[in-house]
């Protein structure tokens, strides 16, 4: 790991020079036609040009807790790519983040909007600079499998191979640890995999890290729901420790009339089910019917990154509009900088779903669902003030064949493990567990990412593994010299 000297930047006039660049995506009229990343990448003078804007601000809020959750540290890698040493600018991003190249491509970039320079709406395009690494990494043969020298013995069960339970059980195999991956599903990434759409992060990012944790020695074991088909104890009794980390995939019900029409679906097994198709594999004997959304009017209720990704994988499937409802006021274009900066702004964003021709309503809330002979045909709402109650003669009627509803999780789902493992919950339905150690109530139980803080970021999930992990390691060892 490197670390930057103060004043040694390589191009300290970079920011007066060069104006922000960012990658540019295919246009909407061909990038809807297919489900691969659409991204086209900046060539190496352009990168070089963009890592040199970073301005050497003295205190670094990008990579502070209000900019990056695992605390990249981003000016010391956009100075090794001003000087070309991109194997050393791998090794350092890697030092903080075991897995840049998803949060290069699905992160919302909080680093940019603690930019200095986002004081001037002209941020360093940090994002498009850590999937640049990533990727070169990979393209050069950089990232290796790190198995570890010597085995402690210890045994250590993940549950979930989200990005949390990836990156503890990453990290927990390095330092020696025998680790075993417990995942419900066919394959691992949680909801890398199956939420998220292949338009976004394409599955071989994932699959890539797989083969080089089994490398390291990580087991996983699929098909294996722990609290369904495989009871806790047998995990508690057979292992040394073991982490929850089963994200929060409770939706939060509306309980609207007329939800129980044929039409209306909740926004995750749509999701699921398309990236099951992308990715050729067969569908779950569960019953479930296929949700399609091929020439049908498509109603998105939400405003948040699920909402969005139902819009872009509906536009793919073929159909005929899609309206996307947000309760909230529509935000301003930009912020106030002097209130809000160095930290996460409300301000008006447009995603590169949206941006491939959904309509949007803001303040807008659905009062029911209408239908005839079971089936969906509209969605009856109300425009809202901004304490969100009706107001008066704002109601309309948007017709719609398909609803997914898109308003947040409730929490972890209790059913099976959560019952069987007894550990204490909050109202929230999120286990607890402090972020200094992540133990539960059990004390060979920890528990990290969305399962202990509720629906998060990525990156806060990739964080909260490292440092579980640690905690991990330290409880059984008693020292750890694994990062925080």
């Amino acid at each position: 790991m490197v670390s930057r000297k103060t004043g040694t930047m390589g191009k300290v006039t970079g920011f007066l020079e060069f104006d922000r660049q960012e990658q540019k995506y295919q246009l909407a009229a061909d990038r809807v036609r297919h489900f691969r990343e659409f991204t086209l990448p900046l060539d190496d003078h352009d990168l070089k040009k963009q890592a040199a804007r970073c301005m050497d601000c003295g205190i670094p809020f990008c990579h502070g807790d209000t900019g990056c959750p695992v605390h990249n540290q981003i000016p010391d890698w956009n100075e090794l790519v001003y000087q070309s040493d991109w194997e050393e600018a791998h090794r350092n991003l890697h030092s903080t983040n075991n897995f840049p190249e998803f949060t290069g491509r699905i992160c919302p970039a909080p680093c940019e909007e603690a930019c200095t320079l986002n004081l001037e709406n002209q941020p360093v395009a940090i994002k498009t600079i850590e999937q640049a690494i990533a990727d070169r990494a990979w393209n050069m043969g950089w990232v290796k499998p790190e198995p570890a020298e010597i085995r402690t013995g210890k045994k250590v069960a993940v549950i979930g191979s989200g990005p949390a339970g990836m990156a503890a059980a990453q990290q927990l195999a390095r330092v020696g640890h025998e680790v075993h991956v417990f995942e419900r599903e066919p394959k691992a990434g949680g909801l890398l995999r199956y939420g998220i759409p292949d338009f976004k992060m394409e599955k071989r990012h994932i699959d890539r890290r797989v083969k080089q944790m089994e490398a390291e020695g990580v087991r996983f074991h699929y098909g294996v729901n722990v609290g369904v088909t495989k009871p806790l104890d047998e995990l508690t009794a057979a292992f040394d420790a073991v982490l929850f980390a089963g994200g929060a995939e409770d939706p939060r019900n509306p309980q609207l009339p007329g939800q129980d029409l044929e039409g209306v679906h909740y926004a995750m097994p749509f999701l699921v089910q398309s990236n099951r198709r992308v990715g050729a594999e067969p569908m779950p004997g569960n019953g479930e019917p296929p949700i399609l959304a091929t020439a049908k009017n498509v109603v998105v209720i939400g405003g948040g990154d699920t909402a969005s990704d139902c819009v872009g994988t509906s536009f793919r499937q073929g159909a005929l509009s899609v309206t996307q409802l947000d309760i909230r006021p529509r935000p301003p274009e930009r912020e106030d900088k002097l209130t809000v900066w160095p930290y996460w702004p409300t301000k008006m964003r447009t995603s590169s779903s949206q941006a491939e021709g959904a309509e949007r309503e803001f303040q807008a809330a659905t009062l029911r669902l209408e239908g005839k002979k079971g089936k969906l045909t509209g969605v009856v709402c109300t425009r809202v003030d901004e304490k969100r109650q009706p107001v008066p003669g704002g109601e309309f009627v948007l017709p719609a064949d398909l609803v997914f509803l898109a308003i947040g999780f409730a929490g972890s789902v209790r059913k099976g493990l959560l019952e069987q493992s007894g550990v204490v919950m909050d109202k929230r339905s999120n286990v607890v567990a402090n972020e200094r150690d992540y133990r539960t109530s059990n004390e060979k139980i920890y528990a990290a990412g969305d399962m202990r803080r509720g629906q998060s970021l990525v990156v806060w999930a990739i964080r909260e593994g490292r440092q579980a992990a640690r905690s991990i390691d330290e409880a059984l060892m008693g020292a750890s010299v694994l990062p925080r």
